[in-house]
């Protein structure tokens, strides 16, 4: 594995801890969140080295995030989200957004057509692929969590609020 790999995965750790410790999680769930943070930034860092594909490679990185933030809530007795939270907030792609409104802001004192043609489709290329990276990120974190719920739709008893509702409607009637 290539060295600046794995000093990434370092930094991406020392950035989920930060952000965890900032959401105030319990001291318990720190070295978990920070191997997670770690492995999911690691693989996402490590398909984009493979030329897979950066929204992919966001994906596949927050799902690892998901499916391990399950796990560690089994074993550490905390909520999949204290896991995951602070492990996907490095993933987010604060360079395309910045490029993105940088250059909106350039657009709006351009003048010359050709530069802002090409301005523009710059502009929306970042825009594009930050919101792209980010529903990436929602997904693969989300998807694992709801695959593994515990509590099915059926037992949230939303049941009793219809018959409820239903009961009213023919007191109307």
């Amino acid at each position: 594995m290539d060295f600046a790999l794995l000093e990434k995965g370092i930094w991406l750790g020392c950035a989920g801890i930060g952000f965890a410790v900032l959401f105030n999680v319990p001291r318990r769930t720190l070295g978990v969140i920070y191997i997670i943070a770690a492995l999911g930034g690691l693989l996402k860092f490590y398909l984009i080295s493979l030329e897979v594909g950066l929204v992919f490679a966001a994906l596949c990185g927050s799902s690892l995030i998901g499916f391990s933030s399950v796990l560690a809530a089994h074993y550490r007795k905390a909520p999949p989200m204290t896991f995951a939270l602070p492990a996907l907030i490095p993933m987010i792609p604060g360079f395309f957004a910045y490029k993105a409104m940088v250059g909106v802001m350039k657009l709006t004192a351009e003048q010359d057509p050709d530069v802002y043609t090409k301005l523009f489709f710059e502009t929306v290329k970042n825009g594009l692929s930050a919101c792209f990276i980010i529903l990436a990120l929602a997904a693969g974190v989300a998807i694992p969590l709801l695959i593994t719920r515990k509590e099915t739709v059926k037992r949230i008893k939303t049941d009793i609020v219809l018959e409820k509702q239903l009961e009213n409607l023919e007191e109307e009637n």
